[in-house]
């Protein structure tokens, strides 16, 4: 059985790229994605203004439209608008990374432990997740931004706190599954230890659905993190995030469209690009389609 797993896996590793090739859509997102990740890694060198980004004001420049000395314009210090996209875009990414690393590090282990050992850990860890998902997961954040003060680290912590309890539910379920297959039963009659056996066959074949859920929850936790900043309880200002930013922009909006818009467009395109790309990798590692291709 242990090879009947092994060569499905492989021949699903396979067939990714074979399935994410013929989705246009999907390939987008994934250029979308990657020059978003190239702009975050040099933004110092992409940005014309760098200084902008950080707590500079030129007042004598602010609220100028876009035009070749400052492509999306100025805000209302004199900021460079453009410098501060692609700055934000660093400060969006990294926020995301963090918030999903932390949920899962947390979630998955808990999960994993709750579906392989059943009974008592089970309904102690499952109810405790459910005390976290009884609340919606936005209401959940602000409160707990709230409590912690504003800024991006805390925002930061508020999210991965309210992200776990899913990764520990997604991860119990794939558990529980693995860990009643005849191959985990054969490993338990060998002698393996528990620690083990979840190492080596239950944790590797419970992370497919995992990664597939960060690739879709990325855009998520993106537009979160600005919804946080744009009501005051996320990043502080002159903090480049795109939230605050089109907070600032907002009262702008009908003379001065330019200061919320390119901001907003940004959050666009990176919840876009995830879900996208997301939704390829759900259709590309589907068991249905390996098994039955």
């Amino acid at each position: 059985m242990t090879d009947v797993a092994t060569a499905v896996t492989t021949r699903r590793r396979l067939l990714v790229p074979e399935a994410l090739r013929g989705n246009y859509l999907v390939l987008g997102g994934g250029l979308v994605l990657l020059c978003l990740v190239l702009v975050a890694v040099f933004a110092p060198l992409l940005a014309p203004f760098p200084e902008d980004a950080a707590n500079a004001t030129h007042a004598a420049n602010g609220l100028q439209p876009p035009s070749s000395a400052h492509w999306f314009g100025t805000d209302q210090v004199g900021r460079d608008i453009f410098s501060r996209v692609l700055y934000g875009t660093r400060v969006s990414l990294e926020i995301s990374a963090l918030v999903l690393i932390a949920a899962v590090a947390v979630g998955v282990p808990l999960g994993v432990a709750a579906g392989y050992f059943g009974g008592f850990i089970d309904d102690v860890i499952m109810r405790v997740t459910d005390v976290f998902l009884a609340f919606p997961a936005l209401l959940l954040a602000l409160a707990l931004a709230a409590v912690l003060g504003a800024s991006a680290e805390n925002a930061t912590l508020a999210l991965a706190i309210t992200w776990w309890p899913w990764y520990a539910r997604l991860a119990r379920g794939q558990a529980a599954s693995v860990a009643g297959r005849q191959y985990i039963e054969s490993a338990r009659a060998l002698g393996l230890s528990n620690f083990r056996i979840i190492g080596r066959h239950v944790l590797p074949n419970s992370l497919t659905p995992v990664l597939v859920q960060m690739s879709l929850d990325a855009g998520g936790v993106i537009i979160t993190v600005a919804g946080l900043s744009f009501l005051g309880l996320g990043a502080q200002d002159p903090t480049p995030e795109w939230g605050l930013m089109v907070a600032h922009g907002q009262a702008f909006f009908t003379t001065h469209w330019w200061v919320a818009t390119f901001p907003g467009v940004a959050i666009l395109l990176a919840a876009m690009a995830f879900n996208l790309v997301g939704d390829g990798l759900r259709e590309a590692l589907d068991p249905k389609r390996v098994i039955f291709r």
